[in-house]
């Protein structure tokens, strides 16, 4: 057991230093990218809807949590809304349709031209986060991507693609969370001061 918490721990450590690696060569642009999106869209009334299964799902609902209310700084609220949360809503489009239109339909109802859908598949291959992207570009909103697999199905969807491409679903996440924390800081700081 002992052998086995370390492996995991180390396995953590060298997946965060190759993915510093890789934010120093192209990462931090994409990132950066990502922040700047999502307070251009912010700033003009848009919305941020964030999606995911599982433990995405809960990255969607942290992200709207961080964006709501706040991260660091006081600041005025920001529009965000995880579309993991309304079991109403999931169960009842899960039953009258499939469990594919959970977040298109949602999507379908709630997103506007000029709103981001972030879309969280760690696989880059889940078929309802890949409908609910295809569903916001028609609608005629940016779609940003959180993968743990290059050039997945979502990724060439997807307007701005983060993919922390890891050996398990949960160094990625773990690369996702400090990517999502470093992005809701930097959002804020255009923010921050700015209480109207």
């Amino acid at each position: 057991m002992d052998e086995d918490i370390r492996r995991q721990i180390i396995e953590t450590i060298e997946t965060h230093k190759k993915m510093t690696a890789e934010l120093q060569e192209s990462g931090l642009e994409t990132v950066v990218s990502i922040a700047q999106a999502i307070t251009t869209a912010l700033k003009q009334n848009g919305t941020v809807y964030l999606c995911g299964n599982g433990g995405s799902a809960a990255d969607a609902q942290h992200i709207a949590g961080e964006l709501v209310g706040r991260f660091r700084r006081e600041r005025k609220a920001l529009a965000a809304v995880a579309l993991s949360t309304d079991t109403s809503i999931i169960t009842s489009i899960a039953n009258d349709y499939a469990y594919e239109n959970v977040f298109s339909r949602q999507v379908e109802a709630l997103v506007r031209e000029g709103d981001i859908l972030w879309a969280f598949s760690t696989s880059g291959t889940s078929a309802n986060v890949i409908a609910a992207a295809k569903s916001a570009k028609k609608k005629g909103a940016l779609v940003i991507a959180f993968t743990g697999t290059t050039d997945s199905k979502l990724e060439q969807i997807a307007d701005i693609c983060f993919c922390a491409d890891a050996e398990s679903t949960a160094r990625s996440q773990e690369i996702h969370q400090l990517a999502y924390h470093i992005i809701c800081d930097l959002v804020e700081q255009s923010f921050a001061k700015k209480l109207s």
